[in-house]
């Protein structure tokens, strides 16, 4: 599969449109003789355009210089990504496409839904040395879907050996002589029309905060996907979180959700950041313990072993996780909760304050005994409480964001902690393999004092973080 980046835009014209000359456009010299092709796609998307709803598009394409099946997916700015595949025979898509849109169609079949027959005129737009700075493509269009046939004139230019800087001075040009900013992004989108249109998901009650955020925390479940397949460490934390905080908040603001298909939502979302927390806590502690063992080289290396295997094995997990039904069923459960999910309103502060309440006499035990295992589950649920805050902290302006920011102290200080407990059970495990333990022993206890550190900073983020003037507001 080639996989490339386009940048391009596209332009609605009137019937007759001519090309003005474009010799005033800066590094170009001319236009090279115009080619004319006649293009036979069909797109393929499920029966409730999820792929297009999206920004996806995948065709098979006859006829051209580019012959094939296509999947566009967006990039940066005006550039997409292109995925391609020779052509095949039949109307069977590739699985290596089916694969990169897996979590959007999920179970959904892929059937043709537009054919898109196309008389292309392609001029190069030349440099003075002959290279071919830009295509500029007329495109008179005649598109078929369910719903009838429509038939336009448009014009696409794409970069190809030019400056980012080459489309605005074309964009001018094309202006001046008539061209206007396509009305759609797509010629599938135009070609739909009032089908894709139709209301997005989840577009009710869109200012009720705790919807809002729910919502928030699905997209980027949803977004983070292909980051981690690629094995992007950023990707899995980030969607590692959005799993933790969706979890929270169905727990928190249970009043908001249908309370049976909740709960096992929430089971659900725990399995999967299980499989995510494999992967992720094996490279934070192989970062940390790496640091703290630099002095000791052999130890440095059989931990760094120890935790790379966890984290091979941990993605070993993760993938077969993400490639199986059950992820894609967890996604359709998100889906069906969240936008059929009833207005939090006035209990949102309610419930968040409870749940912080419950945060505050969980930890004030847990420093009374000065148990780790205490410590780990005030932790916990000060996370709980953080996102709730973090739910209602938006129409609280600045006292809002000073809380939060109070609880993320808070949190990072028992993370802290959490991470010298878990370190000294990682050299336990190791040393007791090793021909000579004395270097584990020391570090060991260097996390020991780390934990007993961090234990004596508490009181202060405590204290920070219970203020009245960082409360008062909830």
């Amino acid at each position: 599969m080639q996989i490339a980046t386009e940048s391009e835009r596209k332009y609605d014209v009137p019937a007759g449109f001519a090309l003005p000359p474009l010799t005033g456009a800066e590094g170009v010299s001319g236009t090279g003789e115009p080619e004319t092709h006649e293009l036979d796609a069909t797109y393929f998307d499920t029966e409730d355009l999820r792929l297009a709803r999206n920004k996806r598009t995948l065709r098979r394409r006859t006829g051209g210089t580019d012959a094939g099946w296509h999947l566009k997916t967006p990039g940066t700015g005006s550039s997409r990504t292109e995925y391609q595949l020779p052509l095949t025979d039949g109307d069977e898509v590739p699985a290596e496409l089916v694969a990169e849109v897996r979590t959007i169609a999920r179970t959904r079949p892929l059937r043709p839904v537009a054919t898109l027959r196309t008389r292309r005129v392609e001029t190069p737009v030349r440099a003075a040395d002959g290279r071919t700075l830009a295509l500029i493509a007329q495109d008179d269009v005649d598109a078929e879907t369910l719903d009838g046939t429509q038939r336009w004139q448009e014009i696409e230019v794409e970069l190809v050996d030019g400056a980012p800087e080459l489309l605005d001075a074309l964009d001018a040009l094309l202006r001046e002589a008539g061209a206007t900013p396509a009305a759609g992004p797509s010629k599938l989108a135009r070609a739909l029309g009032d089908r894709l249109r139709a209301p997005a998901r989840g577009t009710r009650h869109r200012t009720d905060p705790v919807l809002g955020y729910a919502r928030e925390q699905r997209d980027a479940i949803d977004g983070q996907d292909a980051a981690v397949r690629a094995g992007e460490a950023e990707g899995v934390h980030k969607m590692r979180v959005a799993t933790r905080r969706l979890r929270s908040t169905l727990k928190t603001f249970k009043g908001s959700f249908d309370a049976e298909p909740a709960d096992a939502l929430r089971g659900e979302l725990k399995w999967l950041a299980d499989r995510l927390g494999a992967v992720r806590d094996g490279q934070v502690l192989g970062h940390k313990l790496g640091a703290a063992a630099e002095e000791f080289p052999e130890v440095a290396d059989r931990i760094a072993e120890k935790l790379a295997a966890d984290v091979a094995s941990g993605r070993a997990a993760l993938v077969e996780a993400l490639d199986s039904d059950r992820y894609l069923a967890l996604l359709d459960a998100i889906d069906a909760l969240v936008d059929d999910a009833v207005p939090a309103g006035k209990r949102a502060p309610r419930r968040a304050r409870k749940v912080l309440g419950r945060a505050d006499a969980l930890l004030d035990t847990a420093v009374g005994d000065g148990v780790d295992a205490e410590l780990h589950e005030a932790r916990k649920k000060y996370k709980q409480a953080r996102y709730a805050v973090e739910v209602v902290a938006s129409s609280a302006g600045k006292p809002g964001k000073k809380l939060v920011s109070a609880l993320t102290d808070l949190q990072d200080v028992l993370g802290a902690h959490q991470d010298s407990v878990v370190a000294r059970e990682v050299l336990r495990e190791v040393a007791a393999t090793a021909p000579d333990a004395f270097d584990f022993g020391v570090l060991y206890a260097r996390q020991e004092r780390v934990g007993e550190e961090t234990f004596h900073e508490l009181p202060a983020v405590i204290k920070s973080s219970r203020k009245r003037k960082v409360r008062d507001w909830l």
